[in-house]
């Protein structure tokens, strides 16, 4: 079997296989560099065409673009069927071990108005643990 320098492993017999597709990963490199672009990740456009992007890799179970289009829906979206979408994307990452799934999950949960402590404390203590996250830290002693 003849590779591409792309393809070669350092055993020739095994070809790298990404996780995702070539048509997952474009749209989800494009929709994070215009999230994490100073100007540009601010705009309401940018965020909806990254929303957009974003969409059918968190639909295939691309856990990034679960977590990145979660925290888009549960911060900038306005209504309660967008913020649902949101939380439950965020829960499928946080389930994966996204740290930053678990900690907007955690924080959602602690402020939300149903006040779920046990859940909030629960994806608070996982994103500490997982990725030493200070704001997690700070959380769980508020609640």
């Amino acid at each position: 079997m003849i590779l591409s320098p792309l393809m070669r492993h350092h055993s020739t017999s095994m070809p790298i296989i990404s996780p995702y597709s070539f048509s997952t990963r474009i749209p989800l490199r494009v929709a994070t560099w215009l999230l994490d672009s100073q100007r540009l990740g601010q705009t309401a456009f940018a965020k909806r065409m990254a929303g957009h992007l974003l969409k059918q890799p968190a639909r295939e179970g691309v856990v990034s673009a679960q977590s990145r289009l979660g925290r888009l829906l549960c911060k900038d979206c306005d209504n309660r069927r967008d913020r649902r979408i949101g939380e439950s994307l965020l829960r499928q990452a946080a389930r994966a071990g996204d740290s930053q799934a678990q900690l907007e999950l955690g924080r959602l949960l602690s402020l939300s108005c149903r006040y779920e402590s046990r859940k909030a404390r629960y994806w608070l203590t996982l994103a500490a643990n997982n990725s030493g996250s200070h704001e997690a830290r700070q959380l769980l002693k508020e609640l």
